[in-house]
């Protein structure tokens, strides 16, 4: 009976083993069920967070685009010198005329200063190309050239382009044009037309069409001025200003003389 007794102690009622069980799975599932819930609302979230992210990416903000409009500016055509070739004096001007330069002469010294002058009584074309072709060969000719010939004789489009054979490395050459009672006088302002218009470098002092404005500047010869007179200055200034600028100035009558 004792042995009875002691084994009696030993045993467990299965029923409150059975209990103790049931709470252990009851709290393993409390748990596992929390951690599927909370892993899947962190899921969740971070799947809202990534597409959220992915949209600020890639959703670009594009202002509309403005194009200004296109405005072409006005061209301005200037006539330009160019680099004199061999046998020309950079920044030298040498003016080569007849008895009419005699008459101009101060004046033109005055509106060019430094200008080199030759001139001379019944001065013919050649006589011109002689001098420069010497002044060239001594290296003393002007890179700006001002030749006013054609006074005293007719000239043809071959001697235009014999001077030119000497002046053509020349940076600008002003022609000035003649106005002279004689029948040679439209002749030649023709032909220092259509030799300037074959030259780049080559520009005409219109003397021709302010001297026809003003003939009270002339002498009794209608070709003369009165030395350093109103009409002097007045062909002096217009030989600088197309020297200067490439293109004679337009020509305007003098009404206070």
């Amino acid at each position: 009976m004792a042995q009875h007794a002691t084994t009696s102690r030993r045993w467990r009622p299965p029923g409150k083993l059975t209990a103790a069980a049931v709470v252990v799975l009851v709290v393993v599932a409390a748990v596992t069920t929390f951690v599927v819930l909370e892993t899947s609302a962190t899921s969740t979230s971070m799947h809202h967070l990534s597409a959220a992210t992915r949209s600020k990416d890639t959703t670009t903000s594009t202002a509309p685009t403005t194009t200004a409009p296109t405005t072409t500016a006005p061209t301005t055509t200037t006539t330009t010198t160019h680099p004199p070739g061999p046998g020309f004096d950079v920044g030298q001007v040498t003016a080569v005329g007849d008895s009419v330069m005699l008459d101009y002469q101060d004046p033109l010294q005055t509106s060019i200063p430094g200008v080199n002058v030759s001139a001379s009584v019944s001065r013919q074309w050649s006589d011109g190309e002689s001098i420069l072709q010497t002044l060239k060969a001594d290296g003393q000719l002007g890179a700006d050239v001002i030749v006013a010939l054609g006074t005293n004789g007719p000239i043809t489009d071959t001697d235009f382009d014999n001077m030119m054979a000497i002046l053509g490395g020349a940076s600008r050459v002003v022609f000035v044009n003649v106005h002279v009672d004689r029948p040679w006088q439209d002749p030649n302002n023709a032909v220092l037309a259509n030799g300037a218009a074959r030259y780049p470098n080559v520009v005409i002092a219109d003397w021709a069409t302010l001297a026809d404005q003003n003939p009270q500047w002339f002498g009794p010869d209608g070709t003369h001025l009165a030395i350093d007179g109103p009409g002097a200055d007045a062909l002096a200034a217009l030989i600088a200003s197309t020297l200067a600028n490439g293109v004679s100035p337009a020509p305007v009558a003098d009404r206070g003389t």
